[in-house]
């Protein structure tokens, strides 16, 4: 009892010893620069490292022990560079890095004994790789040149830039070579210049191309040394001397004059440049002829303006002679160019958009076509031209197309004096025949910048042909049949409808079944009639439900689909039937016994049963249960007395004829006899025990069986107990039972029920001074029962024996042993009596 005390009090002070310990943080461990796992110190990481790769291992430890686990996180808004499995700490790289876009990562690592986190700052360097190309500059590259530049001379300076680091951005220059170039580039300056012994030349080459190439110095990427390079094309234009006349630009030329115009506004203007592009001189312009004296130009920049009212003007069209020659110096004009300017005066606006078509002005235009063009298709069955015989701003306009939104598309939407009309397909699908037979338009030419905004309408009516262009439709998805059993065939079970909205043949629909359930069923090929085969029979019992697959198609194959589900509904077609027509029982007074008909119908309440008597010898004797066929007595009848009184039969075997019924409509009716053996229930516990277990003969064995068991185990015991008490006294005397008795005084032994029976039906037995005799007096029964079994002999008490009570143990012993026996003997024998 010390030591376990003294454990339990050294089991006490360890658990206050661990209780009071102090909870400390895990940590990081700090491996330094190089090392693969620790808390990220000093840690770099190529940029060209592939993602997916195990680039780290976050490792660290708790004071007390417990197990760790790790974490990354980024601050907001940046992206996530790195996964962390919590456990294990790998760090995993998950998105591309580029160190010419980020050279670093900030991040936050975390490891936590789950209470409590430690949070570090760590950056992440990016190393460079070699996986940048030289970026030229000033892109792109264009050089003037004049043809009499020196030999040798310096033109234009390349650069280019990479943005890698060391040798991987360091750039250096080369021209990819030509048979006949002229030129040749420093390879680390980049200043391009004229070839040694060349020269350049405008009459013989205008435009020289050269292919410049940059190259870095070449470095790692993915593990393999690698050199990278960009090229760029060098335009070299040779600019020409001063030996050529100007050049009008934009011509012809046309101008006009408006009935609203004033004396001073301007017509039009020419342009024209120096011929010797690479230095220009200043232009002077004049009219040679043709002006008639209502057009002046401008010397220097060469606007032609009016000089009197329109009205005035005497011609339709003018056409000046407009010179322009480049000043070489204040002594004189170099070469000069003559050019032609048309001017026409503009009438009145009084003519309105006028629509034609192939046989003259025409306000309706028809076309018959097939539905649902493809888009972008032309109408070109229409042959339409608009057309404003006003001049200039006049003669502007505006088409509109208008009618069904985002239909049809007119082209153009502008106009000047005259255009073809084209109308374009724009939404096919809203071209249907099955909607519209035919479409309206309206088709709109209005004026754009005109006071009088006149404006002209034409009608395009289009007549639609149909197409086979829709599929037949089920009016639903699945339909749902039922049908008695027992139909005969070709009763009508389901009509299906679908419709197809094409006109003539293409709108008519032909109907078919299909599926594992539709072999008992067909369908009228245009009606969609769904009926029976004629040889079918449906049962319920064998199968109540079908589904099968519709079908609806048009002349051209296009169908569509429905599923069609049918119950077999049941009909009361089975009579309930007992499993004998004569059934027997035995009927213990005060239990029913139950009898039992089924019904195979299906479905309720054709299998429902009720159960009544129909005759019974005796009658009057007996009530059912109509719900669950239990037969029993009436309540007047409570023991086997009343029953002898009501009949004379020895054995008790009353004849009951059971009529089962079922609820159908109409409804179906079996009879059965049932022979009913009346017994009463018996009060003594085994009697009642092997009465109940007629049924089952293995467990009254299994009792028996026990019972012998403990008798001889009891016998050997006290047999035992004797030989060793004779053995000590060394005598063998006659036995001698000695029993004292105390006065009104009762004991009882209570013995527990087995298998399930109760106190009261086992029963109780008593021992007291008058058992025997009371027990042989009492008995009523007319058989003479058997001796009860003697008690083996005991031997003689020794002395000393009676004054600690072992002698009168003894005695009891052997008397509570003949009575069990007693008792045992008299149960069998009311068994079999």
């Amino acid at each position: 009892v010390q030591m376990i005390s003294l454990s339990l009090i050294s089991l006490n002070v360890l658990d206050l010893s661990f209780s009071g310990q102090s909870d400390f943080a895990p940590y990081f461990y700090d491996n330094g620069a190089g090392s693969s796992n620790g808390n990220l110190a000093l840690f770099s990481i190529s940029e060209d490292t592939s993602v997916g790769t195990h680039v780290y291992t976050l490792n660290g430890s708790d004071p007390e022990g417990e197990p760790v686990t790790f974490g990354m996180t980024f601050d907001k808004g940046s992206r996530d560079y790195f996964s962390v499995e919590p456990k294990s700490g790998n760090m995993t790289l998950i998105q591309t890095l580029d160190r010419e876009v980020q050279d670093e990562i900030v991040a936050f690592v975390t490891i936590t004994d789950g209470r409590n986190k430690v949070v570090e700052n760590v950056r992440v360097f990016i190393t460079d790789a070699n996986d940048e190309k030289p970026e030229f500059l000033n892109l792109p590259f264009v050089v003037d040149v004049p043809e009499d530049a020196a030999s040798g001379s310096s033109i234009y300076r390349v650069q280019a830039i990479d943005r890698d680091l060391g040798s991987g951005g360091s750039v250096t220059y080369y021209l990819q070579s030509t048979p006949s170039t002229k030129f040749t580039i420093d390879g680390h300056s980049g200043v391009l210049r004229i070839r040694a012994g060349e020269s350049l030349d405008y009459e013989l080459s205008r435009t020289h191309f050269v292919t410049v190439v940059a190259k870095d110095g070449g470095g790692k990427y993915h593990g393999k040394y690698q050199v990278m390079t960009s090229t760029a094309i060098i335009t070299i234009n040779v600019l020409d001397t001063q030996d050529s006349p100007p050049v009008f630009v934009g011509t012809p030329y046309f101008g006009f004059v408006y009935e609203v115009s004033v004396p001073g506004s301007e017509i039009f203007t020419v342009f024209a440049k120096d011929g010797d592009q690479n230095n220009p001189n200043a232009m002077h312009y004049s009219i040679l002829s043709g002006s008639d004296g209502f057009f002046i130009i401008n010397s220097s920049s060469g606007c032609i303006s009016l000089t009197s009212f329109p009205v005035q003007l005497k011609n339709e069209l003018y056409e000046l002679k407009v010179k322009v020659a480049a000043e070489v110096g204040p002594d004189g004009f170099s070469d000069y160019s003559v050019t032609t300017v048309t001017i026409r005066v503009v009438d009145l606006n009084n003519h309105p958009p006028t629509f034609y078509g192939e046989n003259g002005q025409q306000n309706r235009f028809e076309l018959t076509m097939y539905e649902h063009p493809p888009e972008g298709e032309i109408l070109r069955g229409l042959k339409i031209t608009v057309n404003d015989s006003d001049q200039g701003a006049n003669a502007k306009f505006r088409l509109l197309l208008v009618g069904p939104s985002r239909v049809l598309r007119v082209v153009p939407q502008t106009v000047l004096n005259e255009a073809q009309v084209t109308i374009i397909v724009e939404n096919s699908s809203a071209i249907d025949y099955e909607k519209y037979q035919f479409l309206t338009f309206k088709l709109l030419a209005v004026e754009i910048d005109t006071p009088e905004r006149f404006s002209a309408t034409a009608d395009i009516v289009i007549d639609l042909l149909d197409t086979n262009d829709n599929v037949p439709k089920f009016s639903s998805e699945f339909y749902i049949a039922r049908i008695p059993e027992n139909s005969p065939g070709g009763s009508n079970v389901v009509s299906v409808t679908a419709t197809d909205p094409d006109s003539g043949l293409w709108g008519e629909v032909k109907y078919s079944i299909y599926g594992s359930g539709a072999d008992l069923f067909l369908i009228h090929p245009t009606s969609g009639i769904i009926y029976t085969q004629p040889w079918a029979s449906l049962d319920a019992e064998v199968k109540s439900k079908y589904n099968f697959y519709v079908k609806a198609e048009d002349t051209e194959g296009k169908y569509s689909l429905a599923e069609v589900f049918v119950t077999v509904l049941d009909q009361n077609d089975h009579p309930p039937e007992f499993n004998q027509n004569f059934l027997e029982r035995t009927m213990i007074i005060g239990a029913p016994v139950k009898i039992e008909a089924v019904d195979e119908d299906a479905e309720e309440p054709n299998n429902l049963i009720e159960y009544s008597i129909m005759k019974a010898d005796p009658e009057n004797i007996f009530d059912i249960n109509t719900s669950t066929g239990e037969i029993k007595l009436k309540p007047y009848i409570r023991s086997m007395e009343i029953v002898q009184n009501i009949t004379k039969q020895k054995d008790c075997r009353w004849s009951v004829v059971v009529q089962a019924r079922d609820r159908g409509s109409p409804s179906f009716s079996t009879t059965a006899v049932v022979k009913i053996h009346i017994t009463e229930a018996v009060s003594r516990p085994m009697a009642a025990f092997l009465m109940q277990s007629r049924d089952n003969p293995m467990k009254a064995l299994g009792l028996t069986i026990s019972i012998i068991t403990v008798i001889v185990l009891v016998t050997v015991m006290i047999s035992t107990i004797m030989y060793f008490r004779n053995t000590k006294s060394n005598r063998i005397t006659p036995a001698r039972r000695i029993i004292r008795r105390r006065p009104k005084e009762q004991r009882s032994w209570t013995f527990r029920p087995r298998f399930g029976q109760s106190d009261q039906s086992f029963g109780k037995f008593f021992i007291d001074d008058d058992s025997s005799d009371n027990h042989n007096t009492n008995n009523s029964s007319p058989r003479a029962k058997p001796p009860a079994p003697s008690a083996p002999v005991l031997p003689p008490p020794r002395s000393g024996q009676n004054k600690d009570g072992s002698g009168i143990s003894s005695a009891l012993v052997s008397e509570l042993k003949m009575r069990i026996e007693q008792k045992i003997n008299e149960a069998n024998q009311g068994y079999y009596y």
